[in-house]
């Protein structure tokens, strides 16, 4: 399984640098800043997924993972309320999905030529999933010298976790992709929840959420990622 690094998160793709530009976002009728945000997920060469069209709430773009040549690996959609870490919001009021899209990749040199990258896998989508619960959920009245020992902790468990998608702590949940029925690893925490599989479109899919239950959910390929906030 790779690491996030060797998954792309040097940096994030969509900068004010863009082809198009402030002018190319007004004539599209598009505010500039959520152009530039969106930029990001056009460069992708793989199609994004998002809940189908069952889910009639609110949706919202994250931030796409590229690599050191630019090259979009991933990214992640989100479904419902913004994830808020903020002390006067109680984790218990929050209901959001996340859905990341990882870019199905084979054994390749790395950008700069130094190394060689793994292929990416569901672990791959496992692992960026649980630790995206993790920084959307962690306990905000937890003193601040402790937090950064349990983020540490608690990010090693998710990678641990994601590397073994075989293990107990996983269980087997099937769900619409495409309207097509498909196995998903899945598994809940005191924190939320987060799966992992297969689209058949080239990519993995990992999902992680909270307040919302993941078993009615269903995911199909974003049609026009603009309509995204």
């Amino acid at each position: 399984m790779e690491t996030t690094s060797r998954l792309g998160t040097e940096g994030a793709a969509g900068g004010s640098g863009a082809p198009g530009g402030d002018a190319g976002a007004a004539a599209q009728g598009i505010p500039a800043g959520a152009r530039r945000k969106v930029d990001g997920y056009l460069m992708a060469a793989f199609p994004w997924y998002g809940l189908d069209e069952a889910f009639t709430g609110r949706r919202w773009l994250m931030q796409v993972g590229a690599a050191a040549d630019g090259t979009v690996e991933h990214g992640s959609t989100g479904h419902g309320d913004e994830p808020s870490l903020r002390a006067e919001i109680e984790p218990d009021q929050q209901r959001f999905a996340v859905v990341v899209t990882v870019a199905s990749r084979p054994v390749r040199d790395s950008a700069d030529g130094t190394g060689v990258l793994e292929a990416t896998s569901v672990s791959s989508a496992a692992w960026l999933a649980g630790s995206g619960l993790l920084s959307s959920t962690w306990p905000t009245r937890m003193e601040r010298a402790l937090r950064q020992d349990w983020l540490d902790q608690q990010t090693a468990i998710a990678w641990e976790l994601a590397d073994d998608l075989g293990g107990p702590n996983w269980s087997q949940l099937s769900l619409p992709v495409d309207g097509v029925p498909t196995d998903f690893h899945y598994r809940e925490s005191e924190y939320g929840w987060v799966l992992a599989g297969s689209a058949r479109e080239g990519v993995h899919i990992g999902a992680y959420g909270r307040g919302m239950s993941a078993y009615g959910l269903g995911f199909a390929v974003v049609k026009d990622i603009t309509a995204y906030e």
